[in-house]
């Protein structure tokens, strides 16, 4: 395997740092005095100067960005060599470099590749792994790991995947196929003996900042009670930071891999003292998106069962390209099971349902946690990624397969300034129903209730039930109701902050098993009505999460019960064995530059078989009879003298293929001079003799069964020789001499 990783500096180039700054500061500086000009120009403007600083300082240490990098190799048992490509192709190879075939059936970039018999196994940095035949068609696939699978290899009737966390895995080599339904279905009659059951709570908290820096009493208020009987935060922030030059900073880091601001670290660290980080809490991963921040903290005593923790982003904001508006996400293992969370901030104005809707339609049909096909997006961890793989959907990119990741996950939470508002109703009847704490009557005129009964938006969805004032709009610093928009605007209240989910099941009254793994209901959900940093009020919500997983250990077991007795234990078996062969001769003799032909012939009717030749041992026979033993110093152990074509094959069933053993009479310019041999294990006036070894073996493992064939060169031939080789000529010259090997 061949694997390039490039890592970016540490600092930047403190004079590129200067002329960013200059930059941006002319810029601010000309803003205010352009108010008429438009805030997307602006953006523009600044995005040009900051994509060329920022670029300029990330190629300092890194390479191009390079789709059709090769980072795995591996040869086939036809000898066709296979390379695997960051873009996700594969490209096929004889063994004179000419280039044969192209196939791509995923994305994501290859990492390893595995041959073995007339099968051949791709590994993704999706954690994906692709089965192949010889020709390049795809057989199967399946998700491996969590994290890139980055070596495989063949033992017994295993594959063996190494995933880059460290986890390894085992997986049955005729996969897919017969034995794969059987051990499903036996394993699901029986799951009630390895199934495990665990309840979590889960913290989300979603707030629009406004570019504030909350007081530590509104974030004990929003975060530090709640928190205390909960195993898992999760916090998202709209607005952490603003203003033309720095979305357009933010887009430009974000094409090298860049991420995180000032802001983004200040709440990051003062969120993580309120809830004790480092003595009750750590922080497991984090990714910010312009003014969009997500972060999660897990309690010591459930860090051990959180893995695979990814992160990815999605712009809707000026073209789909700007974070001003978008989603970030963190998607992560829970006891085995894929949770993933969502911040977003969508389309704003009372007007802009469809672009709401859009905006959820464009976050979750192009969120994609994959890894990156590139070592520079997978090195620029940003200053807010703690200990995670980064997405690299930027730009908005469709995963692979075309079905959206949030869909494959076993729950999902978004949360967020969602904006959507309410309707046909006047701000002054909207103050007065809030005041009466009409809200039964205020959640008809609610945009999102009626798009989300329409089917327009997060489709499949709950929301728990709205029990607390509208969060938007408030005057800063002013407590209570009073404090809603009393401008010449006058916005009408409205719930813009959201937190919906889904879970595994199909129905309201499914019970949590090994097929409905995530069952989830809310306990809390609560606006924090006397927090004012903001002109939107912390919501926070509190899910009460079944999970069901399986002890791998006790399923380890039963799996080994299932498989060594009855039907499972009989197909098994049939797949490991050694398919019967036939080897023509058991010696050869060749005289001169002469071919002959060894035939192997698999007996089998039903199992393809694999065959290898190799030389086990090379010898010089002395006038005496003698021999004095070489060591092999060739390609496949042959010596120079000999080669046998092909020495690998596979062998359908019943099929015969013809094996050419030839001597050749090569002396290289290091063994002669002037045409004189210089050593005497290249004299060609001598005898030289080989052992080879034929193994075969079958398809389902990789025992093997052996025949060894005895070669021998004659220098010059004696008639009256009456040794066993003279009488193996003679049945080798009639064909009748043959070995049968069986079991």
């Amino acid at each position: 395997m061949v694997v390039t990783r490039v890592e970016l500096p540490s600092a930047q180039d403190p004079y590129v740092e200067d002329e960013m700054k200059i930059k941006f500061v002319s810029s601010s500086k000309k803003e205010k005095s352009q108010g008429s000009v438009s805030f997307f120009q602006r953006s523009r403007n600044a995005l040009i100067g900051a994509a060329d600083a920022v670029r300029r300082a990330a190629v300092k240490g890194t390479f191009g960005d390079d789709n059709r990098r090769t980072e795995a190799l591996a040869i086939s048992m036809d000898g066709i060599i296979w390379t695997g490509c960051t873009n996700g192709s594969v490209i096929l190879w004889d063994g004179s470099g000419n280039r044969l075939q192209e196939v791509q059936h995923h994305s994501s970039s290859v990492q390893s590749i595995c041959t073995y018999g007339p099968r051949v196994w791709v590994g993704y940095v999706s954690g994906k792994v692709q089965v192949m035949d010889l020709d390049g068609n795809l057989i199967g696939e399946w998700v491996a790991h969590g994290s890139p699978v980055i070596k495989m290899v063949v033992g017994g009737q295993y594959l063996f995947t190494l995933a880059h966390h460290g986890g390894i895995r085992g997986w049955n080599i005729r996969s897919p196929g017969p034995i794969d339904d059987l051990l499903r279905t036996e394993l699901a009659n029986r799951e009630q003996s390895y199934a495990k059951y665990e309840n979590i709570k889960i913290l989300t908290g979603t707030w629009n900042v406004g570019q504030e820096r909350a007081a530590h009493d509104s974030l004990i208020i929003w975060l530090g009670g709640a928190a205390s009987e909960v195993g898992l935060v999760v916090v998202g922030l709209q607005e952490v930071e603003m203003g033309a030059g720095f979305l357009a900073m933010a887009a430009a880091k974000e094409t090298v891999g860049l991420e995180g601001s000032a802001n983004g670290q200040w709440w990051l660290g003062t969120i993580g003292k309120t809830l004790d980080e480092g003595t009750s809490f750590q922080r497991v991963g984090s990714r910010q998106l312009a003014g969009l921040l997500i972060a999660a903290w897990a309690r010591k005593s459930l860090r051990p069962y959180i893995g695979d923790v990814d992160a990815a982003a999605v712009p809707c904001g000026f073209g789909r390209a700007i974070g001003n508006k978008g989603a970030v996400g963190l998607r992560m293992r829970v006891y085995d099971r894929v949770i993933c969370f969502v911040n977003c901030h969508f389309a704003a104005h009372l007007e802009a349902v469809s672009r709401r809707n859009a905006d959820f339609d464009h976050v979750y049909r192009t969120m994609a946690f994959s890894r990156p096909t590139t070592g520079l997006h997978g090195a620029a961890a940003g200053p807010t990624s703690v200990q995670l793989n980064r997405g690299v959907n930027v730009t908005g990119s469709q995963p692979d397969d075309g079905r959206p990741e949030l869909s494959e996950a076993d729950m999902v939470v978004f949360l967020g300034d969602f904006n959507y508002r309410l309707h046909s109703i006047t701000y002054d009847e909207a103050r007065d129903m809030v005041s009466q704490r009409c809200f039964d009557w205020l959640r008809e005129k609610d945009q999102l209730r009626a798009e989300m009964k329409a089917g327009k938006v997060f489709q499949g969805m709950r929301e728990g039930q709205i029990k607390f004032p509208p969060t938007y709009k408030f005057e800063r610093h002013q407590p209570g109701l009073s404090g809603y928009d009393s401008s010449e605007k006058k916005r009408i209240p409205a719930w813009c902050d959201r937190v919906l989910y889904r879970d595994s099941r199909s129905i309201s009254v499914a019970e949590c098993s090994l097929e409905c793994p995530v069952v989830s209901s809310i306990t809390l959900y609560e606006a924090c009505m006397d927090v004012t940093d903001s002109d939107h009020k912390p919501v926070r919500c509190i899910f009460s999460v079944e999970i069901a997983h399986a002890d791998e250990l006790i399923r380890r077991q039963v799996c080994g019960e299932i498989t060594s007795t009855g039907k499972l234990r009989s197909t098994l078996e049939e797949s490991r064995a050694v398919p019967d062969f036939i080897v023509s001769t058991n010696d050869i003799i060749l005289k001169n530059q002469e071919t002959c032909t060894l035939r192997i012939t698999n007996k089998s009717e039903k199992y393809k078989a694999i065959f290898q030749i190799i030389c086990e041992g090379e010898s010089i026979i002395q006038g005496d009879e003698n021999s004095s033993k070489l060591c092999a110093r060739c390609s496949f152990g042959f010596p120079s003298w000999l080669e046998v074509q092909p020495a690998v094959g596979v062998l359908k069933p019943g099929q015969t293929i013809d094996v050419a053993v030839r001597h050749e009479d090569v002396l290289t310019q290091e063994q002669s001079i002037d045409g004189v041999p210089q050593n005497w294990w290249t004299e060609n006036t001598r005898d030289k003799e080989v052992e080879l070894l034929v193994n075969v073996t079958g398809t389902g493992s990789t025992e093997h069964k052996s025949h060894r064939v005895h070669v021998r060169h004659c220098f010059s031939f004696r008639s009256d020789s009456g040794d066993r080789r003279g009488t193996s000529r003679r049945s080798q010259s009639s064909n009748q001499q043959k070995s049968d090997v069986r079991d």
